[in-house]
């Protein structure tokens, strides 16, 4: 049985709705963070030396990075569900925001919300930076919901799962006004029944 460690408010989100879209069997084991410091408890770290959240477990297999997750889930499915095969024009495309969410999405993303919880005058450089990477970033990835309705092309992919998370955060963030195709995917994205039942487990 595969078993999900999740941490409330973290990328775990990702992997419950993964497999709610692919219907698989699992189980939930649930962490809470310390409600000052937002860190993951003790019993996170009794499971994975590097305490964050997903952690997946299945047998012999124990994964604690998200997009490794998203694969070896994929692959144990017999069919192509939520990943264009290789021979698939949008296969690359599915691949490259796969790896963009973590690759190059989360650095600024993350980095704006950890400035927002200090007092800062925004004229530091990291400011600047930060703010430089997320009009670029985002405005990449308005234009890509300008020509597509998803990031792997005209179907709902595990690419989209990946990408959420971070959207939702910019979000929550107020970073998205000036991106209305973002604005819309997420409303439409939300809508799904499995990302709706990964609340409710998650």
């Amino acid at each position: 049985m595969i078993t999900v460690h999740h941490l409330n408010n973290s990328r775990s989100q990702r992997i419950i709705w993964l497999l709610e879209e692919l219907k698989l069997p699992y189980d939930v084991v649930q962490h809470q963070r310390d409600p000052v410091s937002q860190l993951a408890p003790q019993s996170l770290k009794d499971v994975h030396p590097l305490a964050k959240a997903p952690v997946l477990i299945n047998g012999d297999i124990t994964l604690v990075e998200s997009g490794a997750m998203i694969e070896y889930l994929l692959d144990q499915q017999d069919s192509h569900s939520l990943r264009p095969t290789k021979s698939d024009a949008n296969y690359y495309d599915y691949l490259q925001w796969l790896h963009f969410a973590e690759g190059s999405l989360s650095l600024p993303v993350i980095t704006s919300l950890l400035l927002g919880f200090e007092k800062r005058s925004g004229d530091q450089a990291i400011d600047g930076y930060i703010a430089k990477e997320l009009a670029l970033d985002l405005s990449f990835i308005d234009a890509q919901l300008t020509a597509y309705p998803f990031f792997a092309g005209n179907s709902f992919s595990a690419a989209d799962i990946m990408m959420t998370f971070l959207l939702e955060s910019a979000d929550k963030q107020a970073l998205l006004a000036p991106y209305p195709n973002v604005v819309k995917y997420l409303s439409k994205i939300q809508q799904r029944s499995a990302y709706q039942e990964s609340l409710k487990l998650g």
